[in-house]
């Protein structure tokens, strides 16, 4: 499988469609496929282009459109190109149709009124970023999640994630000879998550780093020892902590990992329940 693509073609933003092929896809972690996202798909004019591409390259399109037009369109055309197509939401939306017995309004999200709940998220957003890696400690106490752990254990990418979803969240690192602040003992302490991951996997992601930014992969930031001590300092502040639940990355999707976070919250917060859907 190695060199496919996968198409996603939304007449919004993608996230539906792009959140569940990628869901799929962790049931083949070695595929090599891509997924390439293209948003906003509207007209057939704009449809064409991609449906083309897909037939040139062999990929597989999958698709959610809601205008009943634009989606005959693309399963005609898909039959004439010989494209592999999935319809992920126009089946759905038939289905609702015929059980509510009400007809679809037919309005991509996008151009749907904005909610509260956008405004929400945005809110959650913001103050991720002014949360990441331990720049605002004052903030720990307002934080809904508190990511810990040492560095390149997923902790900016997951915090972006969650915070797509509504959550506020901060992150810190553990340093070795670096007092944690006083802020995260202050801090509720069963909304803090520690993040670990293994010895082996975590030096070959820090040494990929340093080769991204033009650095020696012998500097102490990428070497073994230096590595396994930092990990077991981290070790021994989850154990000072024993309400912590300690969430091992190796191996997994960010996906993934948001949502055994979520569940390790879920009797503690509605609000951690409400995310968890919106992701898986």
């Amino acid at each position: 499988m190695t060199g496919k693509r996968i198409d996603v073609l939304s007449d919004s933003t993608g996230e539906t469609a792009e959140k569940v092929v990628r869901a799929a896809m962790l049931q083949f972690p070695h595929s090599g496929t891509q997924i390439v996202l293209h948003t906003r798909v509207r007209t057939k004019e704009a449809a064409r282009p991609f449906l083309e591409a897909a037939a040139q390259d062999g990929a597989l399109v999958v698709f959610t459109v809601v205008s009943p037009e634009l989606r005959e369109y693309i399963h005609t055309a898909s039959y004439e190109l010989k494209i592999e197509a999935l319809d992920l939401i126009g089946s759905l939306i038939g289905k609702l149709g015929a059980y509510l017995d009400r007809q679809p309004i037919n309005m991509p999200s996008a151009m749907l009124p904005l909610s509260d709940e956008y405004f929400r998220r945005i809110e959650a957003v913001e103050f991720t970023v002014k949360s990441d890696d331990g720049k605002e400690p004052r903030n720990f106490r307002k934080a809904d999640i508190i990511l810990v752990g040492v560095s390149r254990t997923s902790k900016t990418p997951l915090s972006t994630l969650l915070a797509q979803r509504g959550l506020k969240i901060a992150n810190l690192p553990l340093v070795m000879g670096v007092a944690t602040p006083p802020e995260l003992e202050e801090a509720s302490q069963d909304r803090i998550v520690g993040l670990t991951i293994g010895l082996d996997p975590l030096v070959e992601i820090r040494k990929a780093r340093l080769k991204q930014l033009g650095m020696s992969v012998d500097t102490n930031y990428g070497l073994r020892e230096q590595v396994k001590e930092e990990l077991e300092y981290a070790a021994r502040i989850f154990r000072q902590h024993p309400s912590w639940p300690v969430i091992d990355v190796t191996g997994r999707a960010i996906e993934e990992t948001a949502v055994i976070i979520l569940e390790s919250l879920k009797d503690r917060d509605e609000a951690a329940k409400n995310a968890r859907a919106a992701i898986v």
